[in-house]
């Protein structure tokens, strides 16, 4: 399926993402307003923050990474919009990635907001974040690699790739947590959360019927599509939860999409429809490269699949990345009897 152009529901908003500079401070409309947050080190550059205006204050959806640089930006952001950051009253936090959730907690300290989570992501943050627990899921991911057949040295590397993003996230534990199908009690906004699990297991999406309007996170974004991974805090078949809640986000009736990056745009249903048949064709050249292969590990097999860009050029931290994409990929299969799995140290993936 050739990837449709989206329709950029600001074009000075998409100009700017092309020129790989932070778009304006914007109006989105009367009460509603978007904000980048940039993101250092990182080919994303920016989070869009959301500020809902209500009668005392604004409530944010999502808040960026914990840097002087970021928090400065999000209090300049208010303040072109006329509000200060100890007007925050609530952070909706889409999921717990840095760049959505890593200023939460200094936003708090600082104005005394609640902060609002899926019970899925709530549970992940304490392993994820304190400094106490972190190295257990170092281990576990270390664990992890081995049984995907990672030499042991790159293993114990790779394990530790995401070590520096805990300088990022003031640890916070919400105030709230948020169901799916929960309706926020915010005065003049009729929004509800929607559970999209996948990227992350408690990754929320808001959508405001009234306005027809979709905060979609990182679940559907413009261009990139979001990695979704199996890891020791993913769900067991995270692509199998992620597909279906795309379907079902992609039965919305709104007219415009407003994502945590890149740039908004209108046609959501033809956005689902792609991304879908993105990883149809992936699941196809995994299952092919399997059967090529007569069986292999999935790092063997992360290495022989189409990237962005060769293997040999892609960095360290981001193979890790590519190899626990396939085999989310390689999950999703064996769940549907499409490839079967050896169990060992390393799992051998054979032909169905």
């Amino acid at each position: 399926m050739s990837k449709p152009t989206v329709t950029a529901a600001n074009e000075e908003q998409r100009a700017a993402w092309l020129a790989r500079v932070l778009p304006e401070v914007e109006c989105v409309r009367p009460g509603l307003w978007s904000i980048p947050v940039p993101i250092p080190i990182n080919p994303l550059r920016y989070v869009l923050v959301y500020a809902l205006e209500i009668p005392d204050g604004v409530v944010i959806i999502d808040a960026g990474w914990n840097t002087d640089e970021a928090y400065d930006a999000l209090v300049a952001g208010l303040r072109t919009a006329g509000y200060e950051i100890t007007d925050v009253k609530a952070v909706l936090v889409t999921h717990i990635h840095p760049d959505h959730y890593g200023l939460a907690g200094r936003i708090r300290e600082v104005s005394g907001a609640w902060i609002g989570l899926h019970p899925e992501d709530a549970r992940l943050v304490r392993e994820r974040y304190d400094d106490s627990a972190i190295q257990e899921l170092v281990v576990r991911e270390r664990s992890l690699l081995l049984r995907c057949g990672v030499p042991e040295m790159t293993a114990q590397e790779l394990a530790g790739a995401s070590m520096m993003l805990r300088s990022f996230v003031t640890m916070a534990v919400p105030d709230r947590l948020i169901e799916d199908g929960d309706r926020l009690d915010l005065p003049g906004w009729d929004l509800r959360a929607i559970w999209t699990p996948g990227h992350s297991p408690g990754h929320l999406c808001f959508v405001e019927p009234d306005r027809r309007l979709l905060f979609s996170g990182d679940h559907v974004l413009a261009k990139i599509t979001p990695m979704v991974a199996v890891h020791p805090q993913s769900t067991a078949n995270p692509l199998a939860d992620y597909l279906d809640a795309l379907r079902n986000v992609g039965k919305l009736d709104v007219d415009e999409v407003l994502p945590a990056h890149e740039f908004r745009f209108l046609e959501l249903g033809e956005r689902v429809d792609y991304v879908i048949s993105h990883h149809e064709e992936r699941l196809a050249e995994v299952e092919r490269v399997v059967a090529e292969t007569g069986g292999s590990t999935c790092w063997d097999l992360a290495t022989r699949l189409t990237w962005s860009r060769p293997w040999e050029t892609i960095p360290p931290h981001m193979r890790r990345g590519a190899n626990n994409e396939t085999l989310a990929h390689l999950v999703w299969l064996e769940a549907r009897g499409q490839v079967s799995r050896v169990p060992g140290e390393p799992d051998l993936w054979l032909p169905a």
